[in-house]
């Protein structure tokens, strides 16, 4: 019987981790998540994998986002790379890097369109952060790299209100 579990526990621990799921989404499936979101807030974060400064500024997203948990707080970082890069190299990028907030993939070509859905002045660049409080009506586009702190402090605005 010892024989046995030690097997079956290098078997497991031989096994590969869990790869993160990568879901497809129009834009307006993103809008609709925004408004039938039971969570307090909402942290939407619009990334590309060849994006260093989304990349820089995520581990602590997720950092900040878990410690809000509990109140509510959910992060989905919204990936705008390549069709060739759905999902596998979506995935294999967010393991590599120990993102464990849910992403999500775009699917969508015109900026022109699934831009102004999400902030009537996004001009497409990355990184960019929505950050939402749909029960208290708080709403704030960020088009830029955010610090630790700024981020923060915009989070506690949004729990606030």
């Amino acid at each position: 019987m010892k024989n046995l579990l030690f097997i079956l526990a290098i078997c497991l621990l031989s096994q590969p981790a869990h790869s993160q799921a990568v879901k497809k989404v129009k834009i307006t499936e993103v809008e609709n998540y925004i408004a039938t979101s039971k969570d307090s807030v909402l942290v939407i974060n619009f990334w590309a994998t060849f994006c260093k400064p989304c990349v820089a500024e995520i581990p602590s997203f997720i950092s900040i986002t878990d410690q809000y948990k509990s109140r509510g707080v959910k992060l989905t970082l919204v990936s705008l790379d390549l069709p060739s890069y759905f999902p596998k190299k979506i995935a294999a990028f967010a393991k590599e890097h120990h993102f464990t907030a849910d992403i999500l993939w775009l699917d969508e070509t015109n900026a022109d369109y699934f831009c102004p859905k999400m902030d009537a002045k996004w001009s497409g660049s990355i990184p960019a952060t929505l950050i939402v409080n749909t029960k208290n009506g708080y709403r704030k586009f960020f088009e830029e790299e955010m610090t630790t702190e700024q981020f923060e402090r915009e989070l506690k605005l949004a729990l606030q209100k």
